[in-house]
């Protein structure tokens, strides 16, 4: 299990002083058109990198997982509108060795902060 708060105004802030060009290191292509579709850009990406962080913790645990990258991690939206994940690389390779056959994600947020939660399902 993992999570993560982030303070929407700390993602303002790292927007307005590195631009969106920030948004291309932590967030992948899908990911980035979602959050700059929405009209507070800063709370979706808050969202974001809290999901990408709790996901993170909850598979640590081996030196080769603090490898995994931000884009490894990517928070997709499943058939009916809920929160989901899609790992990648280093990310797939330890939830392999973890046994994991499913993450579940929990988010919530405000216009101060997101939080998410995540948890690794094995069979």
């Amino acid at each position: 299990m993992g999570v993560d708060l982030v303070e929407v105004a700390r993602v303002s802030a790292i927007l307005k002083d590195k631009g969106t060009r920030v948004l291309e290191r932590l967030l992948t292509p899908a990911e980035r058109a979602y959050c700059e579709s929405r009209p507070d850009i800063a709370t979706h990406v808050a969202v974001r990198l809290a999901a990408k962080e709790a996901v993170y913790k909850a598979l640590q645990g081996s030196e080769r997982a603090r490898g995994i990258g931000w884009r490894e991690i990517e928070v997709t939206r499943a058939p009916d509108g809920r929160p989901d994940v899609s790992l990648s690389g280093i990310a797939t390779q330890r939830a392999q060795e973890l046994g994991v056959t499913r993450v579940l994600l929990s988010l919530s947020h405000t216009h101060l902060a997101a939080v998410a939660i995540a948890v690794l399902e094995r069979a």
